[in-house]
């Protein structure tokens, strides 16, 4: 083959190279500005619903909406009650349901991660974590309401808790298991006993992350509604007994606003401004942990 032959076929070949480039380079443009508009739409939204969060709910925030109780359709009121009844449920949810899904998680990552049983549980929780809040409702409706024939705040905090479960199981077996095995390995080889290392080791290690599934669990049960109207149902009068019917705040931002009441629609829109600050809280601190070095 002569030189020029060669020189025929190295100019070709470039020259289709540089097609395919040209022809990927396009492509990617096409889909970086498809990703941008999509992005952009989804921001829009997002923004349009805080902006009417902020510009309807924190006009009607005052003082008395913390401090007085839920009113009578044109009177004068609050949401003292269900802030409580919110706060109470959730916190009882979170303290049952946190080492129940951080033991099983344990057990999942450390001690029989390809067992049959480790196989099932993991199935289960992934069915939990996929299931509507709303069958878990009607879940533990048919459980406990139906059985002792009232709404309680304990239907409410069982409901929260099955949704809290699989939200730090899944979060604390993937933080462990992310955990180098060679830090295991050098426990055991200085003679530390199984717990110890998952106690001084690996929880350590994971703790930024376990933490932040904690904190991912509180801000999704803070805001559900369903669950609860099936369970706590809800109450105008401020209560602390678990056995009775108790407000909570989703509940009562749902009542008021389908109701034709300014007064309940204002408070409506007050809950929902202080809702979406506890769980923008929460996410922001989720974020800190997670970038936390430990």
């Amino acid at each position: 083959m002569s030189t020029n032959e060669t020189l025929t076929q190295a100019s070709q070949l470039a020259q289709v190279r540089q097609q395919r480039y040209a022809n990927r380079k396009r492509v990617n443009q096409a889909a970086l500005l498809l990703s941008l508009l999509a992005m952009g739409f989804g921001l829009f939204w997002l923004f349009w619903i805080l902006f009417e969060t902020i510009r309807l709910g924190a006009s009607g925030l005052t003082w008395s909406v913390l401090t007085e109780m839920t009113p009578a359709p044109n009177d004068p009121g609050g949401l003292a009650n269900a802030i409580y009844g919110s706060f109470l449920m959730v916190c009882l949810a979170t303290f049952v349901g946190t080492p129940v899904g951080v033991m099983a998680g344990i057990y999942l990552a450390e001690f029989e991660p390809k067992s049959g049983l480790a196989a099932i549980t993991r199935f289960v929780n992934d069915i939990l974590l996929s299931a509507p809040s709303i069958v878990i409702g009607l879940f533990v409706y048919a459980v406990i309401v139906t059985r002792f024939k009232s709404f309680s705040a304990y239907a409410g905090i069982a409901a929260l808790t099955l949704i809290v479960i699989p939200v730090v199981i899944r979060t604390t077996e993937n933080m462990l298991q992310l955990v180098p095995a060679g830090l295991r390995e050098a426990a055991y080889a200085l003679g530390a006993p199984k717990w110890k290392v998952i106690l001084s080791i690996t929880m350590r290690c994971a703790r930024a992350g376990v933490v932040t599934g904690i904190l991912l669990a509180v801000a999704r049960i803070s805001g559900e509604t369903a669950p609860l109207l099936f369970t706590a149902l809800s109450n105008q009068f401020w209560t602390s007994n678990l056995s009775e019917p108790m407000a909570s705040l989703p509940v009562t931002i749902f009542k008021f606003a389908m109701s034709p009441y300014e007064n309940w629609q204002q408070l409506a829109w007050a809950g929902v401004f202080l809702i979406t600050l506890a769980v923008l809280a929460l996410n922001v601190l989720a974020r800190v942990l997670t970038r936390t070095k430990v």
